[in-house]
């Protein structure tokens, strides 16, 4: 195109040098000018319309070569970067300029959308919850890393142009995405989902049209995993039918044997043991009572553990001093392994004091007449506990070890549940409120501590408390 602009140009500069050559060699062939000076000015003439022309066409060819640039540019969506004219380019027709003006424009709106399209990836990376674009037809259009993540998808894997069908399979998922597409563009649907692939999980999923125009509908799904939030109300709705049930079993003994001690009882012994029973179902309420009181305060941070230096022999000393009536009667031998004369800790002594008390008090419930329960304390290079920079954390061990009946070892990942209760029947005739080890629990993690339990069937039931020597700073 260049080359053609150029002969072009070319002709027409000849064309216009031709009358003026012809008079000069009429005039030269008459004699009036001389030859020499005719030739001298038509060798001129060539030169300065060569040069001319040369300027002309060098200065078309960098306009035509800055276009072309402006359009490849444009064509791959990237900002053009030859839109400045050069002072020796030929000036810019009218055309040209708006040419160059709508180009200028475009390649703003580029730079602006470049932006906007990084915040939306950059909003899209940081969600937590999985987010899906699809198209008309159900096709992949974008989804983010989250969404990978919750349908166990591969993080190199493209998905995009792939029916949803592939991200998962689950048919109740399947259902809820051909409801959402079928129904009114304008239509924002919500629901909950519970899916078993590619785990078990319970989905708050919302669907909505990203368009208006139905032949080019598209969706935008967005899942959010409720699955910690419904384990929650089960465990809220549990603790509320297992209290209202700890609760009705007291009161309904008292409300029946005060009713019937007011109508009279005319057999002293049989009133004698009517109000032992109200006694002891009036103190297994007070201590229900306590313990639920106990255990809101540790959960809600009411009451702040006061750390001081402990040695944790003479905590172990005194648990088991203030324990050993308890074990007399029930014809148990409860002693303590001494092990850890010399060594200490910074804990809360009142909370550790509990921890003991408790840790005794379910040992010797569970324990058989002529059975032992042993209490030791001892140093440990690494309580189990990851926190970075104290990695392995060393500390002490306080563990109390039965003989008792065990526990099968299903149960024993349940065991620091609120109410949970290996054996209920049996749990409520020794008292036991099944508030106890959930106490413990939150204890020790208030110490930054572990807890172990290990037990055998028929052999015994050995729990273990680790706590640091000095609870590491956040």
């Amino acid at each position: 195109m260049a080359r053609s602009f150029t002969a072009r140009l070319a002709a027409a500069t000849f064309l216009g040098f031709l009358p003026a050559a012809a008079l000069l060699l009429v005039l030269a062939a008459r004699g009036v000018v001389a030859p020499l000076w005719v030739g001298l000015a038509l060798a001129l003439s060539l030169l300065t319309g060569g040069a001319a022309v040369a300027a002309l066409a060098r200065g078309r060819q960098r306009r035509d070569e800055r276009l072309a640039a402006v359009a490849d540019a444009l064509m791959r969506h990237k900002p053009p970067f030859h839109l400045i004219t050069r002072r020796r380019d030929a000036p810019p027709d009218p055309v040209e300029s708006r040419l160059l003006d709508a180009a200028a424009a475009i390649a703003a709106e580029l730079a602006v959308l470049a932006g906007q399209r990084e915040e939306f990836e950059a909003i899209l990376r940081s969600m937590s919850e999985a987010v899906v674009v699809t198209g008309r037809r159900g096709d992949v259009v974008l989804l983010n890393g989250a969404a990978h993540r919750m349908f166990a998808l591969a993080p190199d894997a493209n998905y995009l142009a792939r029916d949803f069908v592939e991200l998962c399979r689950d048919p109740r998922l399947q259902e809820f995405v051909a409801r959402a597409t079928a129904a009114d563009a304008t239509e924002l649907i919500a629901g909950e989902v519970q899916i078993q692939l590619p785990a078990p999980r319970a989905l708050e999923v919302s669907a909505a049209p990203v368009r208006q125009n139905p032949s080019a509908a598209a969706w935008v799904f967005v899942f959010h995993d409720i699955s910690r939030l419904k384990s929650y109300e089960t465990m809220r709705s549990d603790f509320i039918a297992n209290l209202t049930h700890e609760l009705r079993t007291p009161l309904t003994a008292l409300y029946g044997y005060a009713e019937t001690l007011q109508k009279g009882v005319d057999d002293p012994p049989t009133a004698r043991r009517f109000l032992g029973i109200i006694a002891r179902q009036t103190r297994r309420l007070a201590r229900l009572i306590d313990d639920l009181v106990s255990l809101s305060d540790l959960e809600r941070g009411f009451t702040p553990l006061k750390f001081e230096r402990v040695a944790p022999m003479r905590v172990i000393e005194e648990a088991v001093e203030l324990m050993l009536e308890q074990a007399r009667e029930r014809g148990v031998a409860l002693a303590v392994k001494p092990e850890a004369a010399e060594a200490e800790l910074t804990a809360d002594r009142d909370r550790l004091h509990q921890v003991l008390i408790n840790l005794i008090d379910n040992a010797l419930k569970y324990t058989p007449r002529g059975g032992s329960v042993t209490v030791q304390a001892h140093a440990v290079e690494d309580i189990g506990v990851n926190i970075a920079g104290h990695n392995p954390l060393g500390g002490i061990a306080f563990s109390v070890a039965d003989t008792g009946e065990g526990i099968p070892a299903a149960h024993i990942p349940r065991l620091t549940e609120r109410f949970y209760r290996v054996d209920r029947a049996r749990s409520r005739e020794l008292g036991g409120t099944g508030l106890g080890l959930a106490i413990v629990k939150h204890i020790v993690q208030m110490h930054r501590g572990n807890l172990k339990i290990e037990s055998r069937v028929r052999e015994g039931t050995t729990v273990t408390v680790f706590l640091p020597s000095a609870p590491p700073r956040n």
